[in-house]
């Protein structure tokens, strides 16, 4: 009896381990596809929508109390059919419209699926919380087997980091009873960062006219490789694309 528990024991472990295992390697995959697109535009571009990453894998503790909170069944197929948020990474951008932007960058890819989207940007929550969630499903392949993995992607501005931030910070110091005058005054500085926001966007889509124009009348163009910027000549990338569209 005794040899037969260690055994159910070890097993258990070995079956958490490579479940756990599988949500940290399906981290890694999207951190890099992250990472790609990042590089990809500072080369290609001359600019990084991209501010901050930041990712995180639960608990085996946080997975158990959310499983029990939402009235599910502890094991962990029921945990892995419910549970889609156990890998997640919070993006942070500097505009709006990079992260519709970079969301339709993540969702194009062959190897991610999307099993859903919740644009709180659009559609904020009651209390003024803005954010684009994605949850993406992605293959992680093991020795033996392959694991289709849930990751759950936030992208925000800095100014909605920065009010989520503060709010998550009052919610827990209250023990979720914030009082209402908190409540109101989160829900207006909620409605200021909407409008910083706003106004940000239209400051960078001015500064972004004025550099296409400069460099048209500098009669340059800026290439960056391996972190070294050369210049090739205006009327040479025009007459290299007229050749090659013929």
């Amino acid at each position: 009896m005794e040899i037969k528990q260690n055994i159910d024991l070890k097993k258990i472990k070995t079956d958490l381990t490579r479940f756990m295992m599988s949500y940290k390697f399906a981290l890694d995959e999207v951190n890099t596809k992250i990472d790609i697109l990042k590089q990809e535009f500072h080369y290609v571009h001359d600019y990084n929508p991209i501010e901050h990453v930041k990712s995180r894998l639960k608990t085996p503790e946080s997975i158990v109390r959310k499983i029990n909170r939402k009235g599910y069944e502890i094991s962990l197929s029921s945990i892995k059919e419910n549970i889609h948020d156990i890998a997640g990474i919070r993006i942070t951008c500097s505009f709006i419209s990079d992260i519709y932007e970079l969301s339709d960058m993540l969702q194009n890819q062959s190897d991610l699926k999307v099993i859903e989207c919740k644009d709180y940007i659009k559609n904020p929550k009651p209390n003024g919380y803005k954010s684009l969630h994605l949850i993406l499903q992605i293959p992680i392949f093991m020795s033996d087997r392959v694991e289709e993995t849930y990751v759950e992607v936030q992208i925000r501005t800095i100014a909605m980091d920065f009010w989520a931030s503060l709010e998550h910070k009052i919610y827990y110091k209250y023990d979720k009873d914030i009082p209402v005058r908190l409540v109101k005054e989160l829900k207006e500085a909620a409605s200021s960062v909407s409008q910083l926001d706003k106004r940000m966007e239209n400051i960078h889509k001015e500064i972004k006219q004025l550099k296409e124009v400069i460099d048209i009348n500098n009669g340059t163009q800026e290439i960056f490789i391996n972190n070294e910027r050369f210049y090739l000549p205006y009327d040479f990338l025009t007459q290299h694309f007229s050749t090659g569209n013929r």
